[in-house]
């Protein structure tokens, strides 16, 4: 039932902008820029005067919604594909593949920010382990030109099943890994264009960027300037032009990977959450990010193609600072030569989960060795089980939210587990696949749209953690989160349910675009999708129906919806804990503000649970 309102909703969509489609034949080109991390309510015109012109002179998408779990790898594929994480099956950066991933060293527990990683999981999931078209696969299939440029990773995702040396066209791939044994290769004519720009055809490093630290040393006080530098180069002074003598439409996708790494590394605030994720090398970040845009802005307009151009801003997620403590875990309670006193170590959930069910713990990335006492698994992932070839529990370690499969469906086992995490104090909010069941303190997957025609294995249970504001005027601004990662406490992340990371930043500007229009309805990551499927006139096989909208209001005679709010509350578990869920609808699609245990999520007040009565 649901997906036939899902696309009886598509089909409406799709009417409110038929006029404004009729005008334009021809579509008009599109850019979409992706400020990795950029938070909704951090840019100014002072902060990011070019992101900020945009904004305050197109479209400010101002209820914008990143997908949860909020993690770049699974936005990317919402932007790239227009489905929720329910049928695209990325459903975080580390997921469990259910085989061992011979490019990420034999792991059954893969980090997805690779291409060898992302190739290998599409030939095991029958060529496509996103199971959707994607929107440059989709513009490729109409003789468009197509380019990703940008952060290794959710790059190759937006055209992953394009093979070099098939013939007919191809999207123009550059990203970290560029010149390298594992890039993507470059075509004889992108070398040939390079050669003639002056620019190198290998992507430099990060450099000093890439430096996070330790639990003693501070990490990174630079943004990723040179390496960006390089890619914005390739898109200004080749890509840009190709396009232009090609004479026909054109989508380009260029993903900055700033701020994110910025703020992720930044040392500016080591064991420290003030200012955390609001210091000076995270503000470089943005502008860094800011400089890439502008400088894409100019080439439309020297190359006189910014008034048939829609540039399209939206980054994949918001961003907290780092927080690693709590009085209930028993593995803050151990001492670790890599952590401080008192302070959550990298893979605490497998550890305590391994611990309150009495089972040994084997780490998937290290050969599936036993983890030692006093020692915790290299990456946080976990095999939980007697044998770790046949596990009862793996644990995929992401940051703000894990995720726990449970190979056999063990509905005892999934019970125990969720009574373990319900005693944490770091835990707010969980998240049941309905096929085990109902549990009291849970909410089912189903309700996120986490459940569809993913290929990959679904999530057990989906486990947010605790994240807190810590005290400025936009709490979105400078959320603080309990994060399952090796970086620092004081550094960054991302991943939570809460505002801070849901609130991401989108905006739009060009010829299918209102001009100085606020946009109050909420709208997501797979809504960009959609919009983009629209406005370049492509029309996929979806296998899904779990997708986004049109943003149908932000365009010149578009329909405004109106947009009502709604509150989700699970039955109490034993203790009293609720997972509650605060979202807005539009039409049949639901946008998902913040959701958790009250008073443990940024954007979920204290009275939540009294507002609503239960959901399904």
């Amino acid at each position: 039932m649901r997906r036939a309102i899902l696309l009886l909703s598509a089909s409406l969509t799709t009417l409110f902008v038929s006029a404004a489609a009729a005008q334009n034949s021809t579509p008009h080109n599109i850019i979409l820029f992706v400020p990795d991390g950029l938070r909704g309510r951090i840019v100014t015109p002072d902060s990011a005067p070019t992101i900020a012109d945009v904004r305050d002179k197109g479209v400010n998408f101002e209820n914008s919604h990143s997908l949860f779990p909020t993690f770049t790898t699974a936005n990317a594929s919402a932007m790239a594909t227009g489905h929720h994480l329910g049928d695209t099956g990325d459903f975080s950066n580390t997921i469990f593949t259910g085989y061992p991933v011979g490019a990420a060293g034999g792991t059954v527990t893969p980090f997805l920010e690779s291409d060898p990683v992302l190739h290998d999981a599409d030939e095991h999931f029958g060529g496509d382990y996103l199971n959707e078209e994607t929107i440059l696969k989709m513009a490729r299939a109409k003789g468009y030109s197509t380019a990703a440029i940008g952060k290794l990773g959710p790059t190759l995702i937006f055209d992953h099943t394009d093979k070099i040396g098939t013939n007919g066209l191809h999207s123009i791939v550059l990203d970290d890994s560029t010149g390298g044994k594992n890039g993507v290769p470059l075509s004889d004519e992108m070398k040939e264009a390079l050669t003639r720009a002056g620019l190198p055809l290998a992507t430099p490093s990060r450099g000093d960027n890439s430096k996070a630290g330790d639990f003693k040393t501070a990490g990174t006080t630079v943004p990723n300037t040179a390496q960006q530098a390089y890619l914005a180069d390739v898109a200004a002074k080749v890509v840009l032009p190709m396009f232009k003598a090609r004479n026909k439409p054109f989508v380009l996708v260029f993903w900055s990977r700033d701020p994110d790494g910025s703020q992720h590394n930044n040392g500016d605030s080591l064991n420290a959450v003030t200012p955390g994720i609001n210091g000076p090398t995270s503000m470089a970040g943005i502008k860094n990010a800011d400089n890439n845009l502008a400088q894409l802005r100019k080439a439309l307009d020297d190359l006189g193609l910014a008034a048939s151009t829609n540039v399209i801003v939206s980054s994949d997620h918001g961003f907290s600072t780092i927080s690693k403590e709590s009085k209930t875990s028993p593995s803050a309670n151990v001492s670790y030569n890599d952590t401080p006193k008192d302070f959550l170590p990298l893979g605490f959930l497998a550890l305590d989960l391994a611990k309150a069910l009495d089972l040994p713990l084997y780490d998937p990335n290290d050969g599936n060795a036993a983890v030692a006492g006093g020692t915790h698994p290299k990456a946080g992932n976990g095999l939980i089980g007697k044998d770790p070839a046949k596990p009862d529990l793996v644990i995929a370690t992401n940051g703000g939210s894990d995720l726990i499969y449970l190979p056999n469906r063990d509905k005892k086992l999934a019970g125990r587990t969720i009574k373990a995490l319900l005693e944490q104090d770091y835990v707010s909010g969980i998240f049941v696949d309905d096929r085990l069941g109902r549990f009291p303190g849970t909410l089912e997957m189903s309700q996120l749209d986490l459940k569809g025609k993913a290929v990959t294995p679904n999530p057990s249970i989906v486990v947010n953690f605790r994240s807190y504001a810590s005290g400025c005027a936009e709490p979105s601004n400078c959320s603080v989160e309990i994060a399952d990662t090796v970086l620092r406490q004081g550094q960054g992340m991302h991943g939570s349910f809460s505002r801070g990371d849901t609130l991401n930043f989108t905006a739009a500007i060009g010829p299918d675009f209102k001009a100085g229009y606020v946009d109050p309805l909420p709208v997501s990551n797979a809504d960009v999708g959609m919009t983009i499927a629209q406005l370049m006139n492509l029309r996929s096989s979806a296998n899904g129906g779990l997708i986004g909208r049109v943003m149908s209001e932000a365009l010149p005679n578009g329909v405004v919806a109106k947009a009502v709010d709604g509150t989700i509350v699970s039955k109490p578990a034993a203790n009293g804990l609720k997972t509650i869920v605060k979202y807005q609808r539009v039409l049949s699609h639901r946008y998902f503000d913040a959701a958790g245990f009250a008073g443990r999520t940024v954007g979920l007040d204290d009275d939540s649970g009294k507002q609503k009565t239960a959901g399904k």
